[in-house]
């Protein structure tokens, strides 16, 4: 059996030997590419950012519970920073998902920056293609996190999440990357820390000041240690895919 048999029969070792194939730049892995093209479409695409520390990944942990309690499939990509040494992804953000490494409704894979300004991987939109066709519901994307020149995650991604947190100068430091007006949802998380209703009270000013005459983005509270606030951001997620839907962007 073909390697594209097996991919269209939902072998999850061809998903990650394709994945590996692009990653590598190989010849084989483009024209797989080429053919799972047309089966590609159908998943929603949410890209979730912020600086480190934030707690993206435990955030994106508590995600993958809330999607798979309604029975949706859900696929991750975890940009990690670059090992010096072996020029790999540094599996952090893999490690703190092995619980679901049983579920064979979801699928991780750690991808490696390689330099890559933007806060992506260079092969993170061809990955998207296959676990788009591979028939994933969800597919999150978790970006290495957030500066100057990483906001490439709103050319992928349908709805972006951006993750700030009290008392680590996050709003100064989105205010100035320019990621305020390319999130489609803000979270405050470990919104139990000191400082979380200030933070929340610039952003809504600094939101204000930039979308006149529009509608605001959301702002949620969440702690993502304790799965707070987790069932409400799912849930704005699907609305404002929703939104996108009817208005067919």
């Amino acid at each position: 059996m073909t390697l594209l048999e097996r991919f269209r029969n939902r072998d999850e070792r061809a998903l990650a030997r394709a994945i590996s194939l692009l990653e590598a730049g190989t010849p084989e892995g483009q024209v797989l590419l080429q053919h799972l093209r047309k089966d590609a479409g159908k998943a929603q695409i949410v890209g979730i950012t912020g600086s480190p520390g934030s707690g993206k990944s435990t955030l994106t942990d508590k995600l993958i519970k809330v999607a798979r309690a309604k029975g949706r499939r859900v696929a991750v990509i975890a940009v990690d920073p670059t090992s010096p040494f072996s020029g790999g992804a540094i599996l952090g953000d893999r490690i703190r998902m092995i619980q679901h490494h049983q579920d064979e409704g979801v699928f991780i894979r750690s991808m490696a920056t390689r330099g890559q300004l933007g806060g992506l991987a260079a092969t993170t939109l061809q990955a998207l293609v296959l676990l788009d066709a591979y028939g994933f519901d969800d597919i999150f994307i978790e970006t290495v996190g957030v500066g100057q020149s990483e906001i490439d995650i709103v050319k992928v991604a349908d709805t972006t999440v951006l993750v700030l947190t009290p008392g680590q100068g996050d709003s100064v430091q989105a205010f100035k990357a320019g990621i305020m007006e390319i999130a489609d949802v803000f979270v405050i998380n470990k919104a139990d820390l000191p400082g979380a209703s200030r933070l929340k009270r610039e952003i809504q000013a600094a939101l204000e000041l930039g979308h006149k005459n529009t509608e605001l983005p959301d702002i949620l509270e969440t702690i993502a240690s304790e799965a707070k606030g987790v069932e409400e951001l799912y849930e704005a997620i699907q609305i404002h895919h929703e939104t996108l839907k009817s208005s067919g962007k």
